[in-house]
């Protein structure tokens, strides 16, 4: 499913809101398998730097999954199957996997830049849209603003991680 240009109905905010969902659940999935990857060795040489980042994508990433949650509890939505939106966010956000990249970091930052951008195209859609949505739009936008902070903050720390890990 496409963020598109505007948001046409509630029923369209959910399905999105669901993709955040698994958005996030593939983050950190990924976080959590490229470090699982890692030989015993590799474990034990990785930058504790490094390591944090991931703990902390994984948390970050369980907390956003929660505040959407929470916007789908709020409007009472009827969702989808989970397995299908899984499939929705593959074809749109995860074309990649984690031995596509030479490197954790740069995984992490396409993760990163990919919820990113999904947030960013969400909101622009909803402000595009001239629906009412059964959840009050300011409440709304402001969780996902939040979110996308989050997110553009992630891009940011792992660009330093690269910077300082050449």
């Amino acid at each position: 499913m496409d963020v598109g240009n505007h948001v046409s109905s509630n029923h369209q905010l959910v399905r999105l809101l669901q993709l955040g969902i698994v958005l996030e659940e593939v983050v950190e999935a990924r976080a959590t398998q490229h470090h699982q990857s890692l030989s015993p060795t590799e474990q034990a040489d990785l930058d504790p730097t490094i390591e944090n980042l991931l703990a902390e994508t994984r948390e970050e990433s369980a907390h956003h999954r929660n505040q959407l949650e929470d916007l789908l509890e709020q409007m009472d939505a009827e969702t989808m199957p989970a397995a299908h939106i899984e499939q929705l966010v593959q074809n749109r956000y995860d074309k990649t996997k984690p031995e596509d990249f030479d490197d954790i970091l740069y995984d992490q930052l396409h993760a990163e830049e990919s919820a990113y951008k999904f947030y960013d195209d969400l909101i622009a859609a909803i402000n595009e849209s001239d629906v009412t949505f059964e959840i009050d739009r300011t409440k709304l936008l402001a969780a996902l603003e939040d979110i996308r902070e989050e997110e553009k903050e992630g891009v940011k720390e792992v660009t330093e991680l690269m910077e300082d890990h050449p």
